[in-house]
């Protein structure tokens, strides 16, 4: 069900005005006001009178008051019109600006990613988890990288999502050139990190999807953190397929900030990257306050003034004769 805002639910606060030359108007209404109020003084002969030979009406204190009152209102109307053409506004709420993360993925595409992981493979259970983190990190950039010995920037960083629900046809495991069918985590590694390293904005990390061990880790873990972490980039990894991840995997993801994770099946996978996006969740950024329209309060006020006027030309006014 959608919330409906109640009109009547308005801060009361002291406006200001788009165009506040205007409010000079508000002489006219003031100087009607004040002749309406003295003609108690300036015409002290007027008076009431039912059209009935030799008749006068009464000059008492409560009849004139009560008429006085009602010949208030048209001035007041105007006064009420005046400050709605000059534009009433109020500061809004405040608004916040959600800073952007860049999310490098880089997705295994050798040929143990085509093995049956619940209803698909690993592959299709890990691009699936993929598309449901970006529709719910909507506003960072992503960007998808595919490896195995080799490695590819199939998606550049980019915020719109569709890119990256595009990609998984083209890439799977079973199409992949010789150069894919290892395991190269380092030079992977490596490479997201350039990508991110290039981006001057917002925070950043890389997120690791694969199901085997790297031959290459041992020899570049040591400089991989270091670089890691002079950068600023948080490395996350997640091994599918039941295995524990490799040791210097874990030490990598650690050392810079991240964690690795065991994906045993593929419901395991959403809890994953909810968890990593727990890691790190989306900041925000305190931005200036906009002023807004302040219509509300005159506009009651006016239909208020409005309705009772139209009530008193029933009774409560001067007669001509």
């Amino acid at each position: 069900m959608i919330p409906t805002r109640n009109p009547f639910d308005f801060p009361l606060v002291w406006p200001t005005f788009a165009t506040p030359e205007l409010l000079l108007a508000l002489l006219v209404p003031a100087v009607l006001l004040a002749w309406v109020w003295a003609h108690r003084w300036l015409l002290p002969g007027r008076r009431v009178v039912l059209p009935v030979d030799a008749a006068r009406g009464g000059s008492g204190w409560w009849a004139w008051a009560f008429v006085t009152l009602a010949e208030s209102l048209p001035p007041l109307l105007l006064t009420v019109g005046i400050l709605i053409l000059a534009g009433p506004q109020r500061p809004g709420p405040p608004r916040q600006k959600r800073s952007m993360t860049n999310i490098q993925f880089a997705v295994d595409v050798s040929g143990s990613m085509e093995s049956p992981f619940g209803e698909g493979t690993r592959y299709d259970a890990s691009m699936k988890a993929i598309e449901q983190m970006v529709d719910y990190r909507k506003g960072d950039s992503f960007g998808l990288t595919f490896f195995g010995d080799a490695y590819v920037h199939w998606v550049p960083l980019t915020s719109d999502p569709s890119a990256i629900k595009c990609a998984p046809p083209f890439m799977t495991p079973d199409k992949t050139p010789p150069a894919f069918w290892g395991t190269a985590i380092a030079k992977v590694l490596s490479g997201c990190k350039k990508v991110l390293t290039d981006r001057e904005e917002g925070d950043k990390m890389v997120i690791l999807v694969s199901d085997g061990e790297s031959y290459d880790l041992r020899a570049a873990q040591d400089d991989l953190v270091r670089d890691f972490q002079t950068a600023g980039i948080a490395v996350f990894a997640i091994i599918v397929g039941g295995e524990d991840p490799q040791e210097e995997i874990v030490n990598i993801c650690r050392g810079s900030g991240g964690e690795a994770f065991r994906a045993d099946d593929p419901d395991a996978l959403p809890h994953i990257f909810k968890r990593i996006d727990q890691m790190k969740p989306a900041k925000f950024t305190p931005t200036f306050v906009e002023t807004v329209d302040y219509f509300e309060p005159f506009a009651l006020t006016g239909l208020g003034l409005l309705v009772v006027w139209g009530l008193s030309l029933f009774g409560l006014r001067y007669t001509p004769w």
